[in-house]
């Protein structure tokens, strides 16, 4: 039984086709569906075990990043996302599919209810960052997604990517089981500790992702989606890079985890 993947569409998604395509690449059998669909029709998401929200401008970026967007999936697919998440499939959210997933609260879900812990907001510098970054995964970290990825380089493009947690309780929370995922580091690999342009954005703790108690649901700021393949690096040209971008992989261990567990 193939591994499918619903990669969300519309409203100003922009990054759909290029997570389509690194799912596919990755072993899935991948299908953009649009928001509407989805909710004239919760029950297709029993169909898949894996749920993209894409990067994008979704709404415009009205009133805050991702605040429309994470607002209809709560009030009109609340309960169905619940299910899905609660049926242990998997969901990753990228740049402004994590803005969603934050504001909505399916991030960090330290207890299972869909509850506002953390946000993104206004980058440090004050302007849209469009950038290569170099981040580490998190050593103690639970995140099925990161599976043998020690570090990786990607592109940021956002403006809104500052992680702020409510509060320090949170923070230590997320650190002690295991929730921080990913941070920005130097391209040495150590700790940017708030400098730019290694955290581009000023986020607390240098912390570009997050993941649920489980591993299982997953959000990030960096493009993963963006590095499949060498061509994509911009240094593709004058360094001797493999043929496989590494953010493929971020894919591939999800589709593995899937199939070995859920089909």
């Amino acid at each position: 039984m193939n591994v499918r993947a619903l990669v969300l569409t519309g409203f100003g998604i922009n990054c759909d086709m290029e997570t389509n395509t690194a799912l596919n690449h990755a072993g899935a059998e991948a299908n953009r569906v649009h928001l509407n669909d989805i909710i004239d029709d919760p029950a297709m998401l029993d169909a898949y075990q894996i749920l993209a929200i894409p990067g994008g401008f979704s709404f415009g970026d009205d009133v805050a990043s991702g605040k429309i967007l994470a607002n209809r999936l709560r009030y009109k697919l609340g309960a169905p996302l619940e299910q899905f998440i609660g049926d242990g499939k998997l969901v990753i959210g990228i740049c402004n599919g994590f803005q969603v997933m934050v504001k909505l609260g399916i991030l960090p879900l330290f207890d299972g209810e869909f509850v506002q812990e953390v946000t993104l907001t206004h980058n440090g510098s004050g302007r849209f960052e469009n950038r290569w970054v170099h981040l580490e995964t998190d050593p103690d970290t639970r995140c099925i997604w990161m599976s043998g990825i020690k570090r990786i380089e990607l592109p940021v493009r956002h403006g809104e990517g500052k992680f702020i947690p409510r509060d320090d309780t949170v923070l230590e929370r997320l650190r002690d089981k295991g929730q921080v995922a990913v941070r920005y580091a130097t391209p040495d690999g150590a700790a940017a500790r708030g400098e730019f342009p290694a955290n581009p954005n000023g986020s607390t703790d240098d912390i570009a992702g997050i993941c649920d108690p489980s591993g299982r649901v997953f959000g990030l700021m960096p493009h993963p989606e963006a590095f499949i393949d060498r061509t994509n690096h911009p240094r593709w040209t004058r360094e001797d890079l493999p043929e496989e971008g590494l953010g493929l992989q971020v894919f591939r261990n999800a589709v593995e985890y899937a199939r070995d567990n859920l089909t």
